[in-house]
């Protein structure tokens, strides 16, 4: 069956997360993704390696898979020319570059547009194109710091931290894949083509929208999130247990008789203070320091076990090792078991989207550096001759 964007091509000039996650997206919704590269280096995503013995990168693979690359200096005139030529039929352009590159290198969407005004020229940078800060580099943690997020990650009595996970480059990722998609359903209505730009600093304040919308509301700063949500008057907390920690989302008021009794409270069934979701602060502080109290005198697996049995919602907080071996995400095509001609039986990630018409079909090969140069140049009409002629000229 036919990927939604099947028939696409997409060139993918970006680097790292933000734009190759976006990019690769789209190739699981059937697009052909062709990757440009700088000679000899590439993406940077390439050197961070899962060790000094092993040299795979999971951010290259995780953001590449299933692209075709082709390495091309776009500061030469080869290169250049190249690319030129690429556009002529190419349905999409991303990038991630510092705004005003492209311009400097001769390749802005307007000047791309006179070749292929059917384009979609995608970028996506660090604080927006326009501003103040616009010219600045950036990266994850600074669309997290930026952007507010940091602060809200611990505690009253601790310091902010970072999230675990490139949160903020994954945010614009979705963005970006949205945005495209966006204008080429007004690409099908009008045959136009346009510009999109998203930005990790946009991105953390769309992730945010609720807690900035309270802030613009209140003039309140919201703190913290210590182990719960500052918004939420209800035990939505990260409470710990004898070898872990469980979350919490609330205890609705059809549900609190069970939780009453999976923690060994009866006394609390009809207690009317807590028969609600939204608990007065003093009451959400007694709730709080109860099972701040009770949970550490048994395991996670025995509260998950007790709190299933009273069908509360909860969840054990788990690491990378035990989501991998997830039956449901298994189940649900979140991580795949694939052949990879290189590395053999391997598990892999999936794809989060499933649609019943045009299914996803995840990538299983990052490709090497430059591996389909001539392929792609040959393809899009490029003689060997010429060929030779935009290496002479410096394309790669």
């Amino acid at each position: 069956m036919a990927g939604a964007l099947d028939g696409m091509t997409v060139l993918d000039l970006s680097i790292l997360v933000q734009g190759p996650q976006a990019a690769a997206m789209l190739h699981d919704m059937g697009a052909d993704v062709v990757k440009v590269e700088l000679p000899v280096a590439g993406d940077l995503g390439r050197w961070i390696v899962v060790s000094p013995e092993d040299h795979r990168s999971g951010l290259f693979e995780a953001c590449n898979r299933g692209k075709r690359s082709v390495t091309l200096d776009l500061r030469q005139e080869g290169g250049k020319t190249a690319l030129r030529k690429l556009v002529e039929t190419a349905d999409v352009l991303i990038h991630n570059f510092v705004p005003g590159t492209m311009e400097e290198w001769g390749l802005s969407y307007e000047e791309l547009a006179t070749i292929n005004p059917h384009l979609i020229y995608a970028s996506g940078s660090s604080f927006g194109p326009l501003g103040p800060d616009a010219p600045r580099e950036g990266a994850d943690t600074i669309g997290q710091s930026w952007g507010g997020l940091m602060s809200t990650t611990g505690t009253d009595d601790g310091d902010p931290t970072p999230l675990g996970v490139l949160i903020a480059d994954h945010t614009g990722c979705q963005n970006l894949a949205t945005g495209v998609l966006g204008a080429l359903v007004h690409r099908e209505r009008t045959g136009e083509g346009q510009r999109v730009e998203v930005s990790l600093f946009g991105g953390m304040i769309w992730a945010q929208a609720s807690e900035l919308n309270h802030a613009l509301l209140s003039g309140e700063n919201l703190g913290p999130a210590n182990r719960g949500h500052p918004m939420i008057k209800a035990l939505l907390r990260m409470i710990p247990t004898s070898d872990g920690w469980i979350q919490m989302v609330g205890v609705p008021s059809q549900l609190w008789p069970g939780f009453a009794r999976a923690i060994d409270r009866p006394d609390l069934i009809d207690d009317q203070r807590f028969t609600t979701q939204l608990l007065k602060p003093d009451d959400l502080a007694f709730l709080c320091d109860l099972v701040d109290e009770i949970f550490p005198t048994r395991t996670t697996a025995e509260w998950c076990e007790r709190l299933a049995a009273e069908q509360q919602r909860f969840a054990p907080v788990r690491d990378h090792l035990e989501v991998i071996a997830d039956e449901g995400a298994v189940a649900n095509g979140y991580f795949i078991d694939v052949e990879h001609p290189e590395y053999g039986p391997i598990r892999t990630i999936g794809s989060p989207i499933r649609m019943s018409a045009t299914p996803t079909v995840p990538g299983v090969v990052a490709p090497e550096l430059g591996q389909h140069t001539e392929e792609v140049l040959l393809e899009a009409g490029f003689t060997w001759e010429q060929i030779a002629e935009l290496q002479e000229q410096g394309a790669w």
